[in-house]
């Protein structure tokens, strides 16, 4: 079977890089994907599958119907969103649309989605049970998942596959993760409120800015001290606004912030803890404060049998030199998280590294991917899901 799909997905090989490349020309950015949507309805369409448009506002869902033998539905998740970035890559196949780029490799999952697609619809076989295709939006925002979630893609679902680039490792090899992949993700805005007064009389006043300078110090310091530091937190104030003039005490300061960590404890901990270190410093020098601390998406947990498939699955296509089990989870967040409220699941790593020119980060206007890794990530998806149905 494992050559049979390697066959398969070998002589779509140009077919899958033509249609990575029409998706990186024509971005969308999040909740905005209606032609990205159309066309991965045709693609799928084609190949005999039961498509639903429109869910999760622009999502698509397909389905690879079996025999029901078997009472389990095993789900395939790729996301189809663009970022708001101004592409710098030089590519002839480049976004065609100022400001926005394919920058985080979701024009390659999107492939690898469509392309696993294809490949299983050929093999000839019926499996014992569903196989569903969720093409989701919006995952940039972290808004897309559950939007699909809310319109009932999980019913039914007992285990789900997803996907993601990765520049730092090769093109063509498969990282493989076994439990915390990504972290929780929450949004943190604070509020300081002094009094303003002359620039040359700060006795009269009580100073925001200082006071909200002296917040983000003692958060960070509180970090090295108070938190396990085998449980790591990451707390970044992006964003500071206050002021009016520059001989005027600032009486009003916004800090937004990104809060980030990988267990589930020490996530549920933290908005406490913020909030009596923020209070504290603003009682003993007089200021007000207002907190708003908004849970994002939780950290992606990989199964560890459903990891076990997957890892199994890219040894098997690829020889073990060619996988890498991966040590270190990262802080970025993914909404693929939220599937895994209702189901287990596996995301793997695929390396899109070129071994011959500079590799730049995700996110970057120059983000480029090495595109034989396409059919890696069609095969391994492919074998991953035809090895589960086969447990």
């Amino acid at each position: 079977m494992l050559s049979q799909i390697k066959d398969l997905a070998a002589s779509l090989a140009p077919r899958l890089v033509e249609i990575r490349r029409h998706l990186h020309s024509h971005p969308e950015l999040s909740g905005q994907e209606y032609q990205t949507a159309a066309y991965v309805s045709g693609v799928v369409s084609s190949c005999g599958l039961h498509v639903q448009e429109l869910v999760g506002k622009t999502g698509v869902v397909a389905e690879l119907r079996g025999t029901d033998r078997d009472c389990r539905m095993l789900a395939i998740r790729t996301d189809m969103d663009a970022l708001p970035i101004q592409e710098r890559t030089g590519l002839e196949f480049a976004s065609r649309q100022p400001g926005i780029m394919h920058a985080c490799g979701h024009d390659v999952h999107t492939t690898v989605g469509l392309g696993t697609a294809m490949v299983l619809a050929q093999l000839g076989i019926q499996f014992p049970g569903t196989t569903r295709f969720l093409f989701q939006p919006a995952e940039e925002t972290a808004q897309g998942a559950g939007w699909m979630i809310r319109d009932g893609v999980m019913e039914g679902v007992t285990a789900i596959f997803g996907v993601h680039t990765f520049p730092t490792i090769p093109g063509g090899s498969v990282g493989i993760r076994y439990g915390a992949l990504t972290a929780a993700a929450d949004d943190l805005e604070l509020v300081i409120m002094g009094e303003s007064g002359h620039g040359a009389r700060p006795h009269e006043a009580i100073d925001a800015i200082w006071i909200a300078s002296q917040v983000v110090t003692t958060l960070q310091q509180a970090i090295s001290r108070t938190q396990n530091p085998l449980r790591p937190v990451v707390l970044t104030i992006g964003q500071i606004q206050g002021g009016r003039a520059p001989n005027v005490i600032a009486d009003q300061v916004r800090m937004l912030g990104t809060v980030r960590s990988l267990h589930p404890e020490t996530s549920a901990s933290l908005p406490v803890w913020i909030e009596q270190i923020v209070a504290n410093v603003c009682q003993s020098y007089g200021a007000k404060y207002t907190m708003n601390y908004r849970r994002g998406v939780p950290s992606v947990q990989n199964d560890p049998a459903l990891t076990q498939i997957m890892e199994s699955a890219a040894s098997e296509a690829w020889g073990g030199d060619r996988v890498q089990i991966l040590l270190e989870p990262s802080l970025g967040a993914e909404d693929f998280s939220l599937y895994l409220q209702h189901a287990p699941g596996t995301m793997f790593r695929l390396g899109v590294a070129f071994a011959d020119k500079p590799n730049y980060p995700l996110h970057h206007p120059q983000f480029h991917v090495d595109e034989t890794a396409i059919v890696t990530g069609v095969v391994t998806m492919a074998y991953a899901a035809y090895k589960y149905w086969q447990q």
